[in-house]
């Protein structure tokens, strides 16, 4: 199956400055992140940067970019532009990977490609995996999902979810074990005529009350089929503190 990655990038950054650029193991992080989307089934890695010192720098290491806008909201409208000017067909299939995964696995863009297409019933797929930790079931840092018996996304949330009435009852202690709680993972498989399409559909309240972009297509009666990965995504990149901890992890490897 062939499918077309792109990787949105922006220059801005509050807490880490230029950080598609930064500096790991002698390489700036877009471009570990397109190499590493590389060893996936993908035909093609494409960088959707904001700025031309992105594209130099992943043009440089024989990395394939496209200049897009600055004033874009959101990486799904950069990725729309990306469509466009790429001359994406309506059901070619895109993966969304993000420019600060440079350990994302190969195997779950694999996954989250071919699920899409084995799915016709949605117009858009993603990924997520059980969460085992208290901490991270709290935590409104990580996304939560929930599915319904055919797989598919019913709601996202930053709040634990599902809510276990009479286990949380005091509080809570211990993770339910049916259903287990799900972190969403933000990797995304889409059909390029619907890319095109999202940023013209109107923003969603819950959209903005969570902060959650992909609550726009549930809200507009779309569904999202979801892949359960037995393995966790390697950690991204938002903070100097991130930033250290994968360049000790490349170091090592």
């Amino acid at each position: 199956m062939r499918f077309t990655v792109l990787i949105p990038a922006r220059l801005a950054s509050s807490r880490l400055p230029d950080k598609p650029l930064a500096d790991i193991a002698g390489l700036p992080m877009v471009v570990r992140v397109a190499l590493a989307a590389a060893r996936s089934g993908a035909g093609r890695v494409v960088v959707a940067g904001d700025d031309p010192s992105i594209v130099a720098a992943c043009q440089a290491h024989g990395t394939e970019a496209v200049l897009t806008r600055t004033d874009h909201p959101s990486g799904s409208d950069r990725l729309a532009e990306a469509c466009t000017l790429l001359g994406l067909d309506g059901d070619d299939v895109v993966v969304n990977v993000q420019g600060d995964e440079p350990l994302i696995a190969p195997a779950m863009i694999d996954a989250c490609a071919q699920l899409l297409r084995q799915r016709p019933d949605c117009v858009m797929a993603t990924v997520a995996h059980v969460i085992d930790d208290l901490a991270e079931f709290s935590n409104p840092n990580v996304v939560k999902v929930v599915l319904d018996a055919a797989g598919r996304a019913l709601y996202f949330s930053r709040a634990p979810i599902a809510w276990w009435r009479d286990g949380f009852a005091q509080g809570i202690h211990q993770l339910p074990s049916a259903p287990a709680p799900l972190r969403h993972v933000g990797l995304y498989a889409y059909r390029a005529g619907f890319l095109r399409q999202f940023p013209r559909l109107p923003v969603a309240p819950l959209e903005t009350l969570e902060s959650l972009e992909q609550l726009r297509v549930l809200w507009h009666g779309e569904r999202i089929a979801v892949h359960v990965s037995a393995e966790r995504p390697g950690p991204g990149v938002d903070t100097p503190e991130d930033l250290a901890r994968v360049r000790a992890l490349f170091s090592a490897g």
